[in-house]
């Protein structure tokens, strides 16, 4: 029989997610965590595992918000408003006030020595969210969509290239409004209608 938890999960993981939003994953240690889960190491040790199995969880527990972001965007009709949606609703996540300012997974990615597993692995899942970007705009050709010969890839690396910017620009103190003037300067490197900055 399984020694019973003397914590909600549901609140550790969102304890840890801000934790680590704000201190990155090498910059918060097992001592930091248990401090703010309200644990013991060995309580700790017992439901998660270690520090990269919980901040897998973190991760994975958060990835879905961002996930519903990417997919809102996709539904519009052109790729310039797929980006447009994609890093106006993204700054507003970057400065949300209810946590530390930038990209959770960013944040803890940037830090980390190649060849870190987790490193890696959040690069895997930039990867999976390019790939994303990339079918969609593939999908666009034609009338005001994707122009023959541009390259779908390319332009979904843009769109990457200009979010992981803001994020950096974000945990470095940029203001929200800095943000989307940023973006706004951006926008016109997507192809179809041009469209306000709103």
């Amino acid at each position: 029989m399984g020694r019973p938890r003397e914590f909600d999960i549901a609140d550790a993981i969102e304890k840890a997610t801000l934790l680590f939003w704000r201190n990155g994953y090498e910059g918060t240690s097992i001592s930091d965590l248990t401090k703010a889960i309200g644990i013991s190491p060995p309580s700790f040790y017992f439901a998660f595992g270690s520090k990269e199995a919980l901040f897998r969880k973190v991760i994975e527990w958060h990835d879905p918000h961002l996930i519903k972001l990417a997919e809102a965007a996709f539904r519009k009709t052109t790729p310039r408003a797929v980006a447009k949606h994609f890093l106006y609703g993204y700054a507003d996540v970057l400065t949300d006030p209810l946590h530390a300012p930038g990209c959770l997974a960013l944040n803890s990615s940037l830090p980390c020595v190649a060849g870190d597993p987790v490193k890696e692995w959040l690069a895997e899942l930039r990867g999976q969210m390019r790939a994303r970007f990339r079918d969609r705009f593939a999908e666009a050709r034609g009338g005001e969509g994707l122009p023959a010969g541009m390259d779908a890839g390319s332009l979904a690396r843009l769109v990457m290239v200009v979010a992981w910017g803001i994020a950096v620009e974000a945990q470095s103190g940029a203001s929200r409004k800095e943000l989307r003037r940023t973006i706004a300067l951006a926008l016109p490197a997507w192809p179809g209608v041009k469209e306000s900055s709103g």
